[in-house]
């Protein structure tokens, strides 16, 4: 059975994309190589972390940390299904979560108590597509979540969110193009950066800061 590290070799990685796209070196040489992500190596619980990108979602930072300190509070600061089942659907509301936001975290409790979610010792004999099937079913957790997970927690080094706003938008400074690729066109356009399109994908998001910063913010 095959077995996936987190992480990937970020050298071999830079040498490939840049030999193999020269729009995308030129970009690459000036930002600068990008180092491993820590996190790659940290700690990391998925039920935990897919709970809480729950809670962020489509929140402010400031807010969503309010309300995961209040939820941390109530739970004791580990989210699944046992500590989830302590509270009622009013006290997670008096947290802050909304009605929808509730629903999902039971969908997700109830799944992992019927073991359909994988654990990370399972996720390292899966391949990403198996990973996605395995966790998009749960309500709230779309495919972007868990490509998200797989390039910053697991590491996967070829992975490319075409769905990401960000993604596109440096795709399509890239190529100077007048408008955003859509995410069809910004696939067949990956396809040449694989092995590493997750280091792509980084470098993109990084272009579209200096393009940001360049203008003045």
């Amino acid at each position: 059975m095959a077995r996936f590290t987190r992480g990937f070799d970020t050298e071999a990685a830079f040498e490939h994309l840049a030999r193999r796209d020269r729009k995308l070196g030129v970009w690459m040489r000036r930002i600068g190589p990008i180092p491993p992500d820590p996190d790659w190596r940290g700690a990391f619980d998925p039920v935990d972390a897919l709970a809480r990108s729950i809670l962020h979602q489509q929140l402010s930072g400031k807010a969503a940390r309010s309300i995961e300190a209040r939820v941390d509070a109530a739970t004791g600061g580990r989210l699944h299904c046992d500590t989830l089942a302590r509270l009622d659907d009013a006290q997670l509301r008096a947290c802050g979560v909304s009605a929808n936001k509730v629903l999902a975290l039971r969908d997700l409790a109830r799944r992992e108590a019927a073991g359909e979610i994988p654990s990370l010792r399972q996720m390292a004999t899966m391949e990403d597509a198996a990973i996605i099937a395995a966790l998009v079913p749960t309500r709230g957790i779309g495919r972007w979540t868990v490509e998200m997970m797989l390039m910053f927690r697991l590491g996967r080094p070829d992975v490319l969110p075409v769905d990401d706003l960000g993604v596109r938008k440096g795709a399509q400074l890239l190529d100077r193009r007048d408008a955003m690729p859509t995410p069809r066109e910004l696939a067949e356009r990956g396809q040449r950066w694989g092995p590493y399109r997750s280091y792509a994908g980084f470098y993109l998001w990084r272009i579209v800061d200096a393009a940001t910063a360049a203008k003045g913010g």
